[in-house]
Formats: structure tokens, C-alpha cells, sequence
């Protein structure tokens, strides 16, 4: 496996350009599987930090090195899909529309909501970092959502109304509704739901390392708002839901041939824009294990 981190290693000559847009920063220049010495992994943690997607420019790397580079920020997670695991690398899911011999290589529909990853486990992820294996010639893009801007931009009413507020999270909210229509979902194992048991989070998160606070609900994961009537609830959620994806918060990424893009789950949601049927798309992620929301 490369050395992707070596505290004396030699530095490496790269830039990183903030994007026009919400959020967001290019890396140019940087070769990730190379060694990574400690000041360059610190400029890159803090891009990460102030712009929430850091998108790495012409990563011609393997899954080791990817893995590896990964690993740098924590711990890394298994996804329940083992159907879609890279062979020899658990820790990366394939995401992909691609059929071999009648059968889906990879997760096809992710990202078919707004959501952050992980929010259903009591301790969702710190980031993701998905890696362009193969891109169609048009769709195919990510959309991110700055959740910061998001809880910025609420009336004070509001904000007093959700802080102390708390969600439930379920992996299996739509999960039968995306299984009915295609044929990226598998049938779960009683062990698989039993790995995705439904999680509470606050409603609006703290963000660990920099202490700026957002908007933490889905219109994929989030189920309902602990302790209000559903009706009420219901309610709040859609008005909340509405208000996190407004164009005044969200960069539209479009992918490029080897692009790796690492977003943070603690201050971003993402959806997949989708790709017509009849063109490939397959990529790989990692995703990061972060902690408790408070």
C-alpha cells in the first residue's frame, strides 16, 4: 500500500483554488499517492475545513492509494451494500449504473435524495471521498448543499424553534420505494438491517473542528421530529427540506476524468443529478467514520 503520509517527506508543488460558487476548492497539482508531508496535509485538512468540498484534479491512482489517502482523516467505513463492495477492498462501494452479465456491478441509484452520508448511525461520517472511474458523456453530475449558509439564512424565529430540536434517522426511509423502481437495491439480509438500526440527531449539528453550526436533516434519511405530533413535524421537515437545497447555497459539480472529490457530511448535503440508462457511469467511494452529533 503507497506511503500517502510521511512527516519529512519532500513537498509537493500544488494549488488550491476556491471555486465560484457556495462552497467549494480545487486541489491542482497534488499526486495523492505520493508521501504527503505533515504542513501539506495540513493545508489540505484546512481547505476541507473552510470549504467543505475539496475537488483533487487528475488522481490516476489505484484503490490502494485511494483507500490509504482516505484512511489519513479516520477511520474508515463498511457500507451495508456488501453486494457492491470493490473485490479486495471492502472499504470502497461502487457506485455505478453499469450491468455485467445482467447483474449491477455497483450501487446504481445513490444519491437519488439530498442527503448526508451515514446520518443513520448514532455516529455519522466525517467526510466521503469519491474517486471517477468511468464518467458518461453528459449527466452524471453531484450537486452539493452548503448547510451552514442553510442554518445562516433562517429567520431567528426559526432558529430558537429547531435548536433544541431533535430528528430520527432511518437507512430504510426509502429504501423499499428505491428498490420498486429499479434494480440497484437488493433485498437486505435481517443482518444488514440489523447493521442500520434507526438513529436521533440533533436537529441542527455543532460542527466538531470548527464549531460553526448546521442544518443536519435529509429528505432521504430523516423520518420525523422527536416529540412533535407528525403533522407538525411533517411540516417543519418540509419546510426545512425546501429551504436547504435553495440555489443560494448549492455547487453543481461536474465531473472530470480522474477527479477525486471529498466532501464533509458535517457540513454538506449531496445528490446525484442522474445519468441516462443508456451511458456508463462508475465510481468509487470511501467514507470516513466520524462522531457523536451534538
Amino acid at each position: 500500500m503507497p506511503a500517502v503520509l510521511s512527516p519529512h517527506a519532500p513537498a509537493q508543488t500544488f494549488e488550491i483554488r476556491p471555486l465560484d460558487a457556495p462552497l467549494g476548492a480545487e486541489v491542482i497539482g497534488l499526486d495523492i499517492s505520493k508521501p504527503i508531508n505533515d504542513a501539506d496535509f495540513a493545508r489540505i485538512h484546512r481547505a476541507h475545513l473552510d470549504h467543505h468540498v475539496v475537488v483533487f484534479r487528475g488522481q490516476q491512482v489505484s484503490p490502494d492509494a485511494h483507500v490509504a489517502f482516505s484512511r489519513r482523516f479516520g477511520p474508515l467505513e463498511i457500507h451495508v451494500l456488501h453486494q457492491y463492495h470493490l473485490a479486495g477492498h471492502p472499504e470502497i462501494l461502487i457506485v455505478s449504473n453499469i450491468k455485467e452479465n445482467g447483474e449491477p456491478i455497483g450501487l446504481g441509484d445513490a444519491g437519488a435524495y439530498w442527503h448526508s452520508d451515514i446520518s443513520y448511525k448514532p455516529k455519522p461520517s466525517l467526510g466521503s471521498l469519491l474517486h471517477a472511474q468511468e464518467l458518461p458523456a453528459e449527466g452524471g453530475d453531484t450537486l452539493f448543499a452548503n448547510q451552514h449558509l442553510a442554518w445562516e439564512a433562517l429567520s431567528l424565529t426559526l432558529q430558537r424553534r429547531i435548536l433544541p430540536l431533535k430528528a430520527e434517522h432511518s437507512y430504510l426511509a426509502k429504501y423499499e420505494e428505491l428498490r420498486a423502481k429499479n434494480p440497484w437495491r437488493p433485498k437486505l439480509s435481517q443482518a444488514q438491517v440489523d447493521q442500520v438500526a434507526p438513529a436521533v440527531q440533533p436537529v441542527v449539528r455543532t460542527h466538531p473542528e470548527t464549531g460553526r453550526k448546521a442544518l443536519f436533516v435529509s429528505e432521504h434519511f430523516t423520518t420525523g421530529i422527536v416529540g412533535l405530533p407528525r403533522e407538525e413535524g411533517d411540516a417543519l421537515l418540509a419546510e426545512l427540506f425546501a429551504h436547504s437545497v435553495k440555489p443560494a447555497f448549492v455547487y453543481r459539480h461536474r465531473w472530470q476524468p480522474h477527479d477525486l472529490v471529498f466532501w464533509d457530511n458535517r457540513s454538506v448535503m449531496h445528490l446525484a443529478a442522474g445519468t441516462p440508462d443508456h451511458l456508463r457511469r462508475k465510481l468509487y467511494r470511501t467514507t470516513i467514520q466520524g462522531d457523536t452529533p451534538f
